[in-house]
């Protein structure tokens, strides 16, 4: 009897230890608070969770786990298995990616900003520039046009836009400068500070910021029509960690990809149609650039831009104008 007790015991503790090692637990680094920018994420965690019985999860830390300029750092060495940045945080990291934050690429819409986004991660260049950081780039966050807020006399010509100091990142901050702004790179979650003590007179966000991030609660008025551009913000994956999952666990991560981007894009529409009564409630004035200050700013802009980025990726050994024409084509193909 003690015998059978025994070897039942033996095979209890072993299924135990097996079902333990069949479970995985992701840690997941973003930032701020849960909204528009991050619902792909906390899709994807409910749908992994769904579909493995709740053997792998997914803990999302916002702002627990890292800052989210280190975001990439930390998939590197392993700190956490998944996380979201925004390429402009660390254009030198991640020089392949910040081709889709060029000014004035044209997009217009979130579907053809996933369609560049999914082309340029797919390239063969950069895979192997997130590479160098044990990242494997999973999904884009798409997010529309960039506009500014601001107080005090609405800039609404180049001339008033010269020496203004925005917070802006990446490709929109390079395009402000051309026409003489001042732009300053600080985070989204210290946009709101730096607007109220002074530090920048504007911020550049797409709408889902300016709410999460309160801007718009200072706002006396924003740019309806200027569109600079936009910011790119993938999530990746530790490379060991993805490699790691089992095949049943990988291919259901895999295969979530896109509900969770058919759900972002949903509640991401309803963000950009609650805009327009936000803007009413708080009375903040709708400025509408000419069509030839616009054009202005392209052609300060957009050429000069892309062309030193361009020059700059190929002296680096990076298809920059391959990764650029790579956007363009893809881009038409969206359109047909």
């Amino acid at each position: 009897m003690k015998s059978i007790f025994t070897k039942a015991a033996v095979a209890a503790l072993a299924l135990g230890f097996a079902t333990e090692a069949m479970a995985e637990e992701w840690n997941v680094s973003v930032w701020g608070k849960r909204r528009a920018f991050t619902e792909h994420v906390e899709k994807l965690a409910e749908l992994v969770s769904e579909k493995t019985n709740g053997e792998f999860t997914m803990n999302i830390s916002y702002g627990g786990l890292s800052k989210n300029k280190e975001n990439l750092d930390g998939i590197s060495i392993g700190a956490f298995e998944m996380a979201q940045f925004c390429a402009g945080y660390h254009a030198d990291k991640n020089p392949t990616i910040t081709v889709l934050e060029l000014p004035f690429l044209g997009v217009n819409t979130l579907e053809e900003e996933v369609a560049v986004s999914n082309a340029v991660y797919a390239s063969d260049a950069a895979q192997k520039d997130l590479a160098r950081w044990n990242a494997k780039l999973l999904m884009p966050s798409p997010m529309p046009q960039y506009n500014i807020v601001g107080t005090g006399e609405p800039r609404d010509s180049l001339d008033k836009m010269n020496g203004m100091r925005v917070r802006a990142t990446g490709g929109i901050g390079q395009a402000f400068k051309a026409i003489g702004a001042v732009p300053t790179s600080v985070t989204a979650t210290e946009a709101y500070n730096a607007m109220e003590s002074g530090v920048v007179d504007t911020v550049a966000f797409a709408q889902h910021a300016h709410f999460a991030y309160r801007t718009i609660d200072q706002a006396t008025w924003w740019t309806a029509n200027l569109n600079p551009g936009t910011v790119n913000c993938p999530v990746v994956v530790n490379i060991d960690a993805y490699e790691g999952l089992s095949d049943a666990h990988r291919e259901v991560l895999d295969s979530s990809i896109a509900a969770a981007m058919d759900h972002y894009l949903t509640n991401y529409g309803k963000t950009l149609a609650k805009w327009d009564e936000v803007l009413a409630e708080k009375n903040v004035t709708k400025v509408e650039l000419s069509e030839d200050e616009i054009a202005k700013f392209r052609a300060t802009a957009a050429d000069p831009i892309r062309e030193a980025w361009i020059e700059k990726m190929e002296a680096q050994g990076i298809p920059g104008q391959e990764l650029y024409d790579l956007v363009m084509e893809t881009l038409k193909k969206q359109r047909m």
